[in-house]
């Protein structure tokens, strides 16, 4: 009997913190941590919808903050860490693999990820680890390793922004670059401020289609042949609401709104991803894949500032 009430308790709590973060006051930051709390007090009362709805809700955000965002200034703001994009990514893998190599965290578990880090966290895993043939151990290792540093990312990168005294726009590419998952580089950017977010959204999403080429080289990589490339569509649909946003005359009062409940909706997002936390997931991550994912994380984080207080 208790046992049931505690579900219906933990069940009615959760419902109640979600729609709290549809609220303005409730902040990224505040949100991630409430998931987390929760997760560990109560466990995840709906662990299947949460990993879909939080996965989706995050695109639909993303495609609405689009409509806050000019087509020119956002190609600007991805194009003016092109090179280093390129530079970064390649470096991070081929570091990701020797250093992994050197830990004997195995072949597959440091291509995982060594493609978190240097692209986009989860999104980059669950693309390449069916393509490498990863079994469920590792892409649960790999994940929550992932899992694990973007969420303290969310917390200590806008505190450091502050401290280093970066501006608006050189916060925005530092988090793009450094963070690990679309969602807690949006967050951070919101939390730093309105130009932050901007091109942090913007420089995260150029850095995202990269998914693609190093899916492409995963198989051949791994020597596998006619495995499905995953191909993120919803940037996409951000382009296009960023070109309506900067050609159309769209009401500024619609667009306004849009963006206002798309930033609210990325709050929700970060919960939810809290909320999916769970004991089994952090026992998971083991010694050495944390790491490493901590050194790359470390050497993405440094070159990236070394850059930007050079170029940007």
């Amino acid at each position: 009997m208790k046992s049931n009430q505690l579900i219906l308790l933990s069940r009615i709590l959760y419902v109640l913190l979600a729609v709290l973060c549809l609220f303005s006051f409730v902040k990224p930051p505040v949100a991630l941590f409430a998931g987390l709390i929760f997760a560990l007090v109560f466990g995840s009362p709906f662990p299947s919808f949460n990993k879909k709805f939080s996965k989706y809700l995050l695109q639909i955000s993303i495609v609405g903050l689009g409509f806050g965002m000019n087509f020119q200034e956002s190609v600007k703001a991805g194009m003016d860490g092109i090179l280093f994009t390129i530079f970064s990514v390649v470096t991070v893998m081929v570091m990701g693999i020797l250093v992994g190599k050197w830990l004997k965290t195995g072949k597959v578990q440091s291509y995982l990820i060594a493609s978190g880090t240097a692209i986009c966290g989860g999104s980059a895993i669950a693309a390449v680890g069916p393509v490498a043939r990863a079994n469920d151990n590792e892409m649960s290792v790999s994940l929550a390793t992932i899992f694990v540093l973007n969420a303290i990312a969310l917390f200590i990168f806008p505190v450091l922004g502050h401290w280093l005294d970066l501006s608006q726009h050189q916060f925005g590419m530092w988090a793009a670059i450094a963070i690990h998952d679309t969602s807690s580089v949006v967050g951070a950017g919101a939390t730093y401020g309105e130009e932050a977010l901007k091109v942090a959204t913007t420089v995260k999403l150029t850095r995202a289609l990269w998914i693609i080429p190093l899916t492409f080289y995963t198989a051949f990589h791994f020597r596998v042949k006619g495995e499905k490339i995953s191909i993120p569509w919803f940037i996409l649909l951000f382009v296009v609401a960023m070109l309506a946003n900067s050609y159309l005359p769209l009401p500024k009062l619609i667009t306004t709104d849009i963006v206002a409940i798309s930033r609210q909706c990325l709050t929700l997002t970060l919960f939810l991803i809290g909320a999916g936390l769970s004991r089994k997931t952090l026992q998971a991550v083991g010694f050495k894949p944390l790491i490493l994912g901590v050194t790359l994380w470390f050497f993405i984080a440094v070159i990236s500032l070394v850059f930007i207080y050079a170029f940007v």
